[in-house]
Protein backbone atom coordinates (compact mmCIF):
# COMPACT_ATOMS: atom_id res chain seq x y z
CA UNK A 1 0.00 0.00 0.00
CA UNK A 2 0.69 3.37 -0.88
CA UNK A 3 1.54 5.39 2.44
CA UNK A 4 0.52 9.07 2.90
CA UNK A 5 1.60 11.70 5.48
CA UNK A 6 -0.60 14.67 5.62
CA UNK A 7 0.24 17.41 8.10
CA UNK A 8 -1.35 20.62 9.17
CA UNK A 9 0.78 23.84 10.20
CA UNK A 10 -2.46 25.88 11.66
CA UNK A 11 -2.48 29.69 13.62
CA UNK A 12 -3.22 28.11 16.52
CA UNK A 13 -3.32 24.37 16.20
CA UNK A 14 -1.12 21.41 14.50
CA UNK A 15 -2.37 18.43 13.27
CA UNK A 16 -1.69 14.90 11.33
CA UNK A 17 -2.60 11.70 9.80
CA UNK A 18 -1.59 9.19 7.85
CA UNK A 19 -3.76 6.94 5.41
CA UNK A 20 -3.12 4.49 2.66
CA UNK A 21 -4.02 6.05 -0.69
CA UNK A 22 -7.64 5.25 -1.75
CA UNK A 23 -8.80 5.31 2.23
CA UNK A 24 -10.37 7.65 3.49
CA UNK A 25 -9.83 6.29 7.03
CA UNK A 26 -6.86 7.66 8.91
CA UNK A 27 -4.70 4.97 9.75
CA UNK A 28 -3.54 7.07 13.09
CA UNK A 29 -4.28 10.84 13.24
CA UNK A 30 -3.35 13.52 16.21
CA UNK A 31 -3.76 17.29 17.18
CA UNK A 32 -2.05 19.72 19.41
CA UNK A 33 -2.72 23.15 19.96
CA UNK A 34 0.05 25.23 19.90
CA UNK A 35 1.66 27.48 22.92
CA UNK A 36 0.71 31.26 22.89
CA UNK A 37 4.31 31.54 22.93
CA UNK A 38 5.06 29.09 20.10
CA UNK A 39 7.59 30.28 17.33
CA UNK A 40 8.65 28.41 14.10
CA UNK A 41 10.67 26.15 16.23
CA UNK A 42 8.75 24.95 18.36
CA UNK A 43 6.20 24.66 16.23
CA UNK A 44 8.63 22.25 13.89
CA UNK A 45 9.79 20.46 17.08
CA UNK A 46 5.96 19.95 18.39
CA UNK A 47 5.23 18.55 14.44
CA UNK A 48 8.31 16.08 14.33
CA UNK A 49 7.03 14.73 17.72
CA UNK A 50 3.51 13.94 16.21
CA UNK A 51 5.12 12.91 12.75
CA UNK A 52 7.37 9.81 14.82
CA UNK A 53 4.17 9.31 17.12
CA UNK A 54 2.25 8.56 13.71
CA UNK A 55 4.45 6.61 11.88
CA UNK A 56 5.82 4.27 14.18
CA UNK A 57 8.86 3.29 12.29
CA UNK A 58 6.84 3.12 8.86
CA UNK A 59 8.15 5.16 5.91
CA UNK A 60 5.63 7.28 3.82
CA UNK A 61 5.77 7.70 0.18
CA UNK A 62 5.19 11.04 -0.35
CA UNK A 63 3.80 14.39 2.38
CA UNK A 64 1.45 16.63 1.72
CA UNK A 65 1.43 20.02 3.99
CA UNK A 66 -1.01 22.52 4.61
CA UNK A 67 0.57 25.86 6.31
CA UNK A 68 -1.73 28.83 7.46
CA UNK A 69 -0.19 31.22 5.90
CA UNK A 70 1.49 32.28 2.43
CA UNK A 71 3.40 29.64 0.40
CA UNK A 72 5.34 29.83 -2.24
CA UNK A 73 4.04 26.27 -3.86
CA UNK A 74 6.44 25.83 -6.43
CA UNK A 75 9.68 25.84 -4.03
CA UNK A 76 7.80 24.76 -0.75
CA UNK A 77 8.88 28.10 0.58
CA UNK A 78 6.64 29.49 3.31
CA UNK A 79 6.55 33.27 3.03
CA UNK A 80 5.19 34.05 7.14
CA UNK A 81 3.04 33.10 9.31
CA UNK A 82 0.60 36.23 10.29
CA UNK A 83 0.06 34.57 13.64
CA UNK A 84 3.34 32.76 14.83
CA UNK A 85 6.62 34.46 14.64
CA UNK A 86 9.70 32.79 12.74
CA UNK A 87 8.27 31.72 9.79
CA UNK A 88 9.64 33.96 7.61
CA UNK A 89 11.49 32.02 4.68
CA UNK A 90 11.18 28.90 5.86
CA UNK A 91 12.29 26.56 3.27
CA UNK A 92 9.96 23.53 4.48
CA UNK A 93 9.17 21.08 1.48
CA UNK A 94 13.67 21.30 1.65
CA UNK A 95 14.00 20.62 5.63
CA UNK A 96 11.07 18.01 5.34
CA UNK A 97 12.80 16.02 2.22
CA UNK A 98 15.98 16.12 4.07
CA UNK A 99 14.60 14.57 7.18
CA UNK A 100 12.11 11.95 5.39
CA UNK A 101 14.11 11.77 2.32
CA UNK A 102 10.25 11.29 0.32
CA UNK A 103 8.62 14.04 -2.32
CA UNK A 104 7.04 16.83 -0.36
CA UNK A 105 4.47 19.58 -1.37
CA UNK A 106 3.60 22.55 0.54
CA UNK A 107 0.97 24.97 -0.43
CA UNK A 108 -1.39 27.68 1.79
CA UNK A 109 -4.12 25.72 3.95
CA UNK A 110 -6.80 27.63 2.33
CA UNK A 111 -5.50 26.23 -1.32
CA UNK A 112 -5.13 22.57 0.33
CA UNK A 113 -8.42 22.90 2.31
CA UNK A 114 -10.27 23.94 -1.48
CA UNK A 115 -8.27 20.77 -2.88
CA UNK A 116 -9.55 18.48 -0.38
CA UNK A 117 -13.08 19.77 -0.35
CA UNK A 118 -12.99 19.28 -3.98
CA UNK A 119 -11.80 15.88 -3.80
CA UNK A 120 -13.78 14.41 -0.99
CA UNK A 121 -16.34 16.73 0.33
CA UNK A 122 -18.25 19.63 -0.57
CA UNK A 123 -17.08 20.33 -3.92
CA UNK A 124 -17.34 16.97 -5.44
CA UNK A 125 -19.16 17.15 -8.91
CA UNK A 126 -17.81 20.64 -9.39
CA UNK A 127 -16.02 22.29 -11.89
CA UNK A 128 -15.38 25.45 -9.85
CA UNK A 129 -15.39 26.29 -6.02
CA UNK A 130 -13.98 29.04 -4.09
CA UNK A 131 -13.01 27.80 -0.62
CA UNK A 132 -13.23 29.73 2.39
CA UNK A 133 -11.91 29.21 5.89
CA UNK A 134 -12.97 31.81 8.60
CA UNK A 135 -11.16 30.25 11.80
CA UNK A 136 -7.86 32.50 13.32
CA UNK A 137 -7.92 34.38 10.15
CA UNK A 138 -9.78 34.25 7.16
CA UNK A 139 -8.69 32.78 3.70
CA UNK A 140 -9.20 31.15 0.33
CA UNK A 141 -8.26 29.05 -2.48
CA UNK A 142 -9.73 28.47 -5.92
CA UNK A 143 -10.51 25.37 -7.49
CA UNK A 144 -11.10 26.25 -11.41
CA UNK A 145 -11.62 23.93 -14.11
CA UNK A 146 -11.16 20.89 -11.83
CA UNK A 147 -7.61 22.39 -10.82
CA UNK A 148 -6.40 24.79 -7.89
CA UNK A 149 -5.93 27.89 -8.87
CA UNK A 150 -2.67 29.93 -7.43
CA UNK A 151 -2.53 33.35 -9.19
CA UNK A 152 0.55 34.54 -11.09
CA UNK A 153 2.34 34.77 -7.57
CA UNK A 154 0.54 32.21 -5.53
CA UNK A 155 -1.50 34.94 -4.22
CA UNK A 156 -4.70 33.83 -5.26
CA UNK A 157 -8.28 34.17 -3.05
CA UNK A 158 -6.89 35.96 -0.28
CA UNK A 159 -10.52 37.36 0.30
CA UNK A 160 -9.95 37.69 3.98
CA UNK A 161 -7.75 41.29 3.03
CA UNK A 162 -10.71 42.51 0.51
CA UNK A 163 -11.35 45.82 2.15
CA UNK A 164 -15.10 46.03 2.82
CA UNK A 165 -14.95 48.77 5.26
CA UNK A 166 -12.51 51.63 4.19
CA UNK A 167 -13.23 53.26 7.44
CA UNK A 168 -13.64 50.34 9.94
CA UNK A 169 -10.55 48.63 12.28
CA UNK A 170 -7.15 48.85 11.52
CA UNK A 171 -5.86 45.20 10.47
CA UNK A 172 -2.24 43.70 11.43
CA UNK A 173 -1.78 43.98 7.22
CA UNK A 174 -1.87 47.76 7.39
CA UNK A 175 -5.22 48.33 5.69
CA UNK A 176 -8.89 49.39 7.53
CA UNK A 177 -11.73 47.16 7.48
CA UNK A 178 -10.76 44.16 5.11
CA UNK A 179 -12.99 40.50 5.82
CA UNK A 180 -10.42 39.39 8.26
CA UNK A 181 -10.60 42.20 10.45
CA UNK A 182 -13.96 41.79 10.48
CA UNK A 183 -15.00 38.03 10.71
CA UNK A 184 -12.25 36.32 12.51
CA UNK A 185 -12.27 34.65 15.54
CA UNK A 186 -9.11 36.70 17.04
CA UNK A 187 -10.53 39.89 15.93
CA UNK A 188 -13.72 39.27 17.13
CA UNK A 189 -12.36 38.62 20.61
CA UNK A 190 -10.01 41.31 20.83
CA UNK A 191 -12.66 43.45 19.80
CA UNK A 192 -15.37 42.34 22.58
CA UNK A 193 -12.27 42.46 25.08
CA UNK A 194 -11.53 46.04 24.11
CA UNK A 195 -15.12 47.18 24.16
CA UNK A 196 -15.72 45.92 27.70
CA UNK A 197 -12.73 47.19 29.32
CA UNK A 198 -12.70 50.40 27.57
CA UNK A 199 -16.60 51.00 27.04
CA UNK A 200 -18.32 51.27 30.45
CA UNK A 201 -21.65 51.92 28.99
CA UNK A 202 -21.31 48.20 27.22
CA UNK A 203 -21.05 46.82 30.68
CA UNK A 204 -24.27 45.54 30.59
CA UNK A 205 -24.78 44.19 27.35
CA UNK A 206 -21.08 41.79 28.21
CA UNK A 207 -22.88 40.16 30.95
CA UNK A 208 -23.14 36.64 29.36
CA UNK A 209 -19.78 37.31 28.08
CA UNK A 210 -18.28 38.21 31.06
CA UNK A 211 -20.03 34.89 33.03
CA UNK A 212 -18.89 33.07 30.74
CA UNK A 213 -15.43 33.39 31.23
CA UNK A 214 -15.72 33.88 35.14
CA UNK A 215 -15.15 37.63 34.72
CA UNK A 216 -11.35 37.15 33.14
CA UNK A 217 -11.97 39.23 29.82
CA UNK A 218 -8.22 37.39 28.66
CA UNK A 219 -10.29 34.21 28.59
CA UNK A 220 -12.32 35.84 25.53
CA UNK A 221 -12.07 33.91 22.33
CA UNK A 222 -13.89 33.85 18.91
CA UNK A 223 -15.57 30.61 20.43
CA UNK A 224 -16.75 32.47 23.36
CA UNK A 225 -18.07 35.34 21.61
CA UNK A 226 -19.92 32.74 19.07
CA UNK A 227 -21.65 31.31 22.40
CA UNK A 228 -22.51 34.51 24.03
CA UNK A 229 -24.26 35.49 20.78
CA UNK A 230 -26.60 32.64 20.55
CA UNK A 231 -27.43 32.55 24.14
CA UNK A 232 -28.37 37.10 23.72
CA UNK A 233 -25.39 38.56 24.49
CA UNK A 234 -26.47 42.13 22.33
CA UNK A 235 -22.95 42.78 22.51
CA UNK A 236 -21.58 39.15 20.86
CA UNK A 237 -24.06 39.56 18.85
CA UNK A 238 -23.45 43.12 17.60
CA UNK A 239 -19.54 41.84 16.58
CA UNK A 240 -20.29 38.58 15.63
CA UNK A 241 -22.99 39.51 12.75
CA UNK A 242 -20.77 42.56 11.80
CA UNK A 243 -18.26 39.96 11.09
CA UNK A 244 -20.90 37.82 9.18
CA UNK A 245 -22.00 41.27 7.25
CA UNK A 246 -18.56 41.96 6.04
CA UNK A 247 -17.65 38.10 4.94
CA UNK A 248 -21.13 38.51 2.92
CA UNK A 249 -20.36 41.29 1.11
CA UNK A 250 -16.72 39.84 0.21
CA UNK A 251 -18.33 36.91 -0.97
CA UNK A 252 -21.14 38.81 -3.21
CA UNK A 253 -18.03 40.46 -4.83
CA UNK A 254 -16.36 37.50 -5.34
CA UNK A 255 -19.79 36.32 -7.10
CA UNK A 256 -19.61 39.11 -9.19
CA UNK A 257 -15.94 38.66 -10.25
CA UNK A 258 -15.75 35.03 -10.67
CA UNK A 259 -19.45 33.72 -10.42
CA UNK A 260 -18.08 29.98 -9.58
CA UNK A 261 -20.58 27.24 -9.28
CA UNK A 262 -20.55 26.90 -5.19
CA UNK A 263 -18.76 28.41 -2.24
CA UNK A 264 -17.52 26.34 1.04
CA UNK A 265 -17.57 27.58 3.94
CA UNK A 266 -15.40 26.46 6.87
CA UNK A 267 -13.79 26.88 9.96
CA UNK A 268 -14.11 27.49 13.25
CA UNK A 269 -16.45 30.35 12.88
CA UNK A 270 -18.74 29.06 10.74
CA UNK A 271 -20.14 26.99 13.63
CA UNK A 272 -21.63 30.01 15.36
CA UNK A 273 -25.16 29.38 14.59
CA UNK A 274 -27.87 29.50 11.78
CA UNK A 275 -28.49 32.79 12.43
CA UNK A 276 -24.60 33.52 11.26
CA UNK A 277 -25.18 31.72 8.14
CA UNK A 278 -28.59 33.73 7.37
CA UNK A 279 -26.60 36.92 7.57
CA UNK A 280 -23.69 35.92 5.33
CA UNK A 281 -26.12 34.09 2.75
CA UNK A 282 -28.10 37.47 2.89
CA UNK A 283 -25.95 39.91 2.35
CA UNK A 284 -23.98 37.93 -0.41
CA UNK A 285 -27.01 37.91 -1.71
CA UNK A 286 -27.63 41.13 -2.02
CA UNK A 287 -24.41 42.29 -2.93
CA UNK A 288 -24.09 40.10 -5.60
CA UNK A 289 -25.77 40.99 -9.18
CA UNK A 290 -29.55 39.49 -9.00
CA UNK A 291 -28.32 37.60 -12.25
CA UNK A 292 -25.64 36.12 -10.48
CA UNK A 293 -26.37 32.31 -9.13
CA UNK A 294 -24.96 32.25 -5.69
CA UNK A 295 -25.00 28.69 -3.19
CA UNK A 296 -23.27 29.14 0.17
CA UNK A 297 -22.29 25.81 1.91
CA UNK A 298 -20.86 24.57 4.62
CA UNK A 299 -17.52 22.29 4.50
CA UNK A 300 -18.40 18.46 4.66
CA UNK A 301 -14.59 17.99 6.30
CA UNK A 302 -15.15 20.69 8.77
CA UNK A 303 -11.77 20.72 10.39
CA UNK A 304 -9.98 18.22 8.40
CA UNK A 305 -10.36 19.58 4.78
CA UNK A 306 -6.48 20.67 5.16
CA UNK A 307 -5.58 17.30 6.25
CA UNK A 308 -7.34 15.50 3.51
CA UNK A 309 -6.39 18.31 1.19
CA UNK A 310 -3.00 17.42 2.09
CA UNK A 311 -3.33 13.82 1.05
CA UNK A 312 -4.88 15.10 -2.23
CA UNK A 313 -1.81 17.08 -2.85
CA UNK A 314 0.78 14.19 -1.57
CA UNK A 315 -0.98 11.76 -4.19
CA UNK A 316 -0.93 13.89 -7.01
CA UNK A 317 2.64 14.15 -6.88
CA UNK A 318 3.00 10.88 -7.18
CA UNK A 319 1.31 10.48 -10.06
Amino acid sequence: MTLILALDFGGTKLAAGVVNVGSRRWLRYERRFSPTNANASSDLEMMRSLIHSLLQSAKPDAIGVSFGGPVDATTGTVRLSHHVSGWENIRLKDLLEAEFSVFVSVDNDANVAALGEHRFGAGQGYESIFYITVSTGVGGGWILNNQPWRGAGGMAGEIGHMIVDPSGPMCLCGKRGCVERLASGVYMARDVREMLENEPQRRREGEILRDLVGGNLELVTGKVVSEAAVLGDELAREILYRGAWGLGVGIGNVANLMNPQRFVLGGSVTKAGERWWEVVRKTARETALPEVDLEIVPAALEDDAPLWGAVALATQALQ
